[in-house]
Order: C-alpha cells, then sequence, then structure tokens
C-alpha cells in the first residue's frame, strides 16, 4: 500500500511507481471516481479537437428531415 499526505493547499504527490503504473506524465488529465468510500483515479485520454473537428464536417450527410423522419422513432 502506498500513502501520499494532503498539503495545506489540498495537494497530493503521486508515487513514481503509480505514476510509471499509469503511465503518467506531467500535465496528463486525471479523473476521480467514488464508489461506496473508495476513490478510483485514472487517467484520462486527451480530448482530439481537431480530429472531432475533422470528423464532424463528414457527418452532415445523415442530417436531412428525411433522416430525421426515418429514423424518428429509434
Amino acid at each position: 500500500m502506498h500513502l501520499s499526505q494532503l498539503s495545506a493547499e489540498g495537494q497530493i504527490t503521486i508515487p513514481k511507481d503509480i505514476q510509471k503504473l499509469l503511465a503518467l506524465k506531467p500535465g496528463d488529465m486525471l479523473a476521480y471516481e467514488v464508489r461506496e468510500g473508495t476513490v478510483i483515479l485514472k487517467r484520462v485520454e486527451p480530448f482530439d479537437t481537431a480530429f472531432h473537428q475533422a470528423l464532424s464536417a463528414t457527418l452532415d450527410e445523415w442530417d436531412s428531415p428525411e433522416d430525421d423522419e426515418a429514423f424518428r422513432d429509434l
């Protein structure tokens, strides 16, 4: 078991071997999930803005009144 101490500023240090296990690098984003009093720490993949902008430009082929009608019940 690893221990960290909470600083007066509300910060903790993640032990080096945990950082290696999660492949953490400086600047990485972390997510905390609480389940029944236990905190789960996860590394969050960065949001790829360029990819999503390129992808969204290709999705308009299904955006028509006919498509809305055909898929309304889904």
